[in-house]
């Protein structure tokens, strides 16, 4: 059976996650939710982050299995990065993350 990972409340380039999480009605952070599962080779996990805080959107990662060992070890986690928003913002994110996958394909 697989331990799951708790995410990380991090500090990035804005400052302190656990500050800007949306807080719900009692003053507790909301529930984040998973939106997408992203390789970590290509860094399309940074992109995917990058973009939705650069529209107001923080995200947590969570890295499935041992990745945090490797993430630890190599840099870069193998079975990828588990992406999780907040439940009050998952719609937006959804919306952005297609609109990324559509401007791929072009």
């Amino acid at each position: 059976m697989e331990k799951e990972t708790a995410p990380e409340w991090g500090r990035g380039s804005l400052g302190d996650l656990s500050q800007r999480w949306p807080r719900d009605p009692s003053g507790q952070p909301e529930e984040p939710v998973f939106l997408c599962t992203r390789k970590n080779i290509d860094l399309s996990d940074e992109l995917l982050v990058n973009m939705l805080e650069a529209y107001g959107i923080p995200c947590l990662r969570r890295y499935p299995g041992d990745g945090s060992f490797g993430k630890l070890i190599l840099g870069i986690s193998g079975q990828g990065v588990d992406i999780l928003v907040p439940k009050s913002l998952y719609n937006d994110a959804k919306e952005l993350c297609e609109g990324e996958m559509n401007h791929e394909e072009l």
